[in-house]
């Protein structure tokens, strides 16, 4: 009965395939090309500068850079003058402001530049900022001398504006090394990431597959419908395991996360009780989540709260978005001693913590509390 299914599904899909085998082809090979095409690579930092971060660490080095500037020009410690100190860090903590706010204001042209164009344009857009901050300085101190702007000249407005001009290019030279390292170092950041996401799934990937595929083989002779529907939820969480950890919506990671539990309710039996609470469900689909996020933290639910546990276990889910804010809470039972036995419970948790970090950056809040026998993991960020 069982292999008389399959061969059915089997022939089925087969004319399907051959059929769409071209279209297929095609598709894939229209893909391929639209990537390998795509000219626009940008540096990260002209789309990301807005952020909090980043603007810290401009600040931060623009201060550096000013100080330097006035210790270049009073040549030693003990002739320093501080309202040098101060007049530099004002006049380029505003340029590097009016540079930040432009650039955010600019994000969606920026992010159509090819990486050396973008580069110039930011140099350039910075050498304009300061012309115009030095002659609009100019004209405003003839002013406040004079109270007049008559007889003022062009020699007055672009009085020091080569110097300063110098002064913009050492500014835009630092930033681009700035970008320079900044970039390499998230590279290296997120290779690292990388790296630990596939040695992680190697490790998992086994040990789940022998158990449920265990189960299958138990269930083709008693039940073969349970078994093929099995087979279904086995094949779609693997499918989805071998391709690129994206964004997907949080209906598709929920799916996913069923199709799981379906697995281990079959594995299991009576013992897995699920309860699944989504506050607004019509706003799932607008929310995004990298993929593979969810399964990891219910694997460990299982691991450790149902299956060192003789009695009947209950996970429950509990899925709220208020506003631009997604919270998921995690509870279940678990055994202390037989917790703390198991390393890759903290991995799992830590490389689900760093791929949220990674496209939601600071907003994410990830939580642990475990308490009379309940283990309580509550995620939150800001989608938007």
């Amino acid at each position: 009965m069982w292999s008389c299914r399959l061969n059915k599904i089997k022939s089925s899909n087969f004319d399907k395939s051959i059929a769409n085998s071209a279209s297929l082809a095609e598709a894939l090979n229209n893909e391929t090309a639209r990537k390998s095409k795509k000219p626009f690579v940008h540096p990260d930092f002209f789309i990301r500068i807005g952020q909090w971060q980043y603007f810290v660490e401009l600040f931060m080095a623009s201060i550096v850079l000013a100080l330097l500037l006035a210790l270049a020009e009073a040549q030693s410690w003990s002739q320093l003058d501080p309202t040098h100190v101060i007049k530099y860090v004002l006049y380029i903590n505003w340029i590097v402001l009016v540079f930040i706010v432009v650039l955010d204001q600019m994000k969606s042209i920026w992010q159509e530049m090819h990486a050396l164009t973008s580069t110039i344009a930011g140099f350039l857009l910075l050498q304009l900022i300061v012309l115009l901050t030095t002659s609009s300085l100019n004209v405003l101190f003839y002013w406040g001398s004079n109270f007049s702007l008559q007889n003022l000249s062009w020699s007055v407005v672009f009085d020091q504006v080569f110097l300063h001009l110098g002064y913009g290019g050492l500014l835009g030279a630092f930033c681009l090394r700035y970008i320079y390292v900044r970039g390499e170092w998230l590279k290296q950041q997120k290779s690292e990431l990388n790296a630990r996401i596939q040695a992680m799934q190697a490790r998992i990937h086994p040990h789940f597959l022998f158990n449920s595929l265990n189960s299958v083989v138990s269930l083709i002779g008693s039940d073969p419908d349970r078994a093929e529907q099995m087979l279904i939820d086995l094949s779609r969480l693997f499918r989805a395991s071998f391709q690129e950890l994206k964004l997907v919506k949080l209906t598709e990671e929920i799916q996913l996360c069923q199709h799981y539990l379906a697995i281990e309710k079959v594995r299991l039996g009576s013992r897995l009780d699920v309860e699944w609470n989504i506050q607004q469900p019509e706003q799932l689909h607008q929310v995004m989540i990298p993929l593979l996020t969810l399964q990891p933290l219910l694997e460990n639910c299982i691991f450790h709260g149902v299956e060192k546990k003789q009695a009947n276990a209950k996970i429950v889910i509990l899925v709220e978005i208020l506003q631009n804010q997604v919270t998921i809470v995690i509870t279940n039972p678990f055994i202390l001693d037989k917790m703390e036995s198991r390393e890759s419970h903290g991995i799992a948790v830590e490389n689900v913590k760093q791929r949220l970090k990674a496209h939601f950056g600071y907003s994410v809040q990830f939580r642990n509390h475990a308490g009379n026998g309940i283990f309580t993991t509550v995620l939150q960020y800001q989608y938007k």
